[in-house]
């Protein structure tokens, strides 16, 4: 009784306090206050673990880099990123003897990943919680987006989870390109789609004027999507000025931009003849 007249006393000059942030926050980030940061890096470390199947390095695990989170989405399997990952991953080495190789049999030893259709909802939960305690964690809702949509066919939630976090992070060019991507690939909605490029295009050139150093693997992504959606829409001399854009940024394969480039400027020189051909459509119009 004493204890709990002691706490009433304490926690009655916050508990207005209290009500007005339970207005906007859960029962979790009221509780932990800024510390619930930490777990939410936890609670997204922990979702990668399942995306593992466990094999996971451990804190014993000296010298081990941590695993790239953003592996967790199919966009980043190229074979460099690949065999960089494999190494990273490679952190038991060779069995030491009979007895090492023995005991891995007790416990994940290998690596693997929720490869198999509906094994992603396992980590789902965990980033869901991520998302609650920290909202600035971008890579939160784009990875949780990814698996959504891709691999459970939840669009519609994946879209919520995204305007979610857009709504906390309104200068987020990454969540932009993540839903762009939704618009094009699930809702078919091309020209949405590269209106929501566009605007992550612009913002990341003000997060660069800003001095804020964005990262320009994204800013490559959205030109290469932009440049493809204006190609399709027969929009070539816009599509042209997107792939320069993309060869100043040094992509990994260079000589292929510089291929697409030539193909679009000749099909900008057809589209020129085509229209100062007697008798076309334009000449016609203007007739």
């Amino acid at each position: 009784m004493a204890v709990c007249f002691t706490l009433g006393t304490c926690l009655q000059l916050r508990v207005e306090k209290w009500n007005t942030r339970a207005q906007s926050d859960s029962l979790l980030a009221i509780l932990l206050g800024d510390g619930q940061r930490m777990f939410a890096n936890h609670f997204f470390t922990k979702a990668d673990v399942y995306f593992h199947s466990g094999y996971y390095p451990s804190w014993m695990d000296q010298g081990m880099a941590t695993p790239d989170p953003g592996h967790m989405t199919e966009e980043h399997h190229d074979e460099h990123e690949e065999a960089e990952h494999e190494k990273a991953m490679d952190f038991l080495g060779a069995p030491k003897d009979w007895i090492d190789r023995f005991g891995r049999n007790f416990f994940p030893s290998t690596h693997a990943h929720l490869d198999k259709p509906g094994e992603s909802r396992e980590i789902l939960p965990w980033l869901r919680l991520s998302a609650d305690m920290d909202p600035q964690r971008i890579q939160t809702y784009t990875v949780g987006a990814f698996w959504l949509r891709r691999e459970l066919g939840k669009v519609d939630e994946a879209e919520q989870f995204l305007r979610e976090g857009l709504k906390a992070n309104p200068d987020s060019c990454e969540i932009l390109l993540e839903l762009g991507r939704l618009y094009d690939e699930n809702r078919h909605n091309p020209v949405h789609a590269g209106n929501l490029m566009q605007l992550a295009l612009r913002r990341w050139d003000e997060q660069e004027q800003a001095q804020k150093k964005p990262d320009e693997g994204i800013r490559l992504q959205v030109l290469i999507f932009l440049s493809h959606v204006e190609e399709e829409q027969g929009n070539f001399r816009q599509a042209l000025h997107y792939r320069e854009l993309e060869l100043s940024l040094s992509p990994p394969q260079p000589e292929i931009v510089k291929q697409q480039i030539e193909e679009l400027r000749a099909k900008l020189g057809e589209e020129k003849r085509a229209e100062q051909t007697p008798g076309s459509k334009s000449q016609t119009l203007e007739k």
